[in-house]
């Protein structure tokens, strides 16, 4: 029964990453005035918003399916889940730290959620094992 939550649990947090792909692609917003990942402090002086947006909406998309693989490993009781997660967790965090805009407004709103989730999951990975 864990295994089945913490898999259930996994995908869903990839999936969550789909909804900031919708963001950055501006398909939607998920909040009104919501202008994530526009003015990125690492991406945006160098690129421009619009292809911030595109580099944002793949770096989430690659972070989602990493996730979803690893959550369905640990549904299926594959072996090679763990790393797959610790791969996604790590590069989601690096993802949402570089695409964030450096102001300490609204952090909800530009992934701190899903850093924090990030670290309890790399926590529970390799110090709880």
């Amino acid at each position: 029964m864990p295994s089945f939550l913490i898999g259930v649990f996994v995908v869903l947090h990839g999936l969550v990453h789909l909804l900031y792909f919708g963001q950055s692609r501006r398909f939607f917003e998920l909040q009104p005035g919501m202008l994530w990942p526009d003015g990125s402090w690492a991406f945006s002086r160098l690129l421009g918003d619009q292809a911030t947006r595109l580099l944002a909406s793949i770096a989430c998309l690659l972070a989602a399916i990493g996730f979803v693989a690893g959550g369905f490993g640990v549904l299926v009781s594959q072996s090679w889940w763990r790393p797959i997660i610790l791969g996604a967790a790590t590069f989601s965090t690096v993802v949402y730290v570089l695409f964030w805009d450096g102001r300490p407004q609204k952090l909800h709103d530009k992934g701190a959620i899903a850093i924090l989730i990030n670290i309890a999951i790399l926590f529970a990975m390799l110090v709880l094992r």
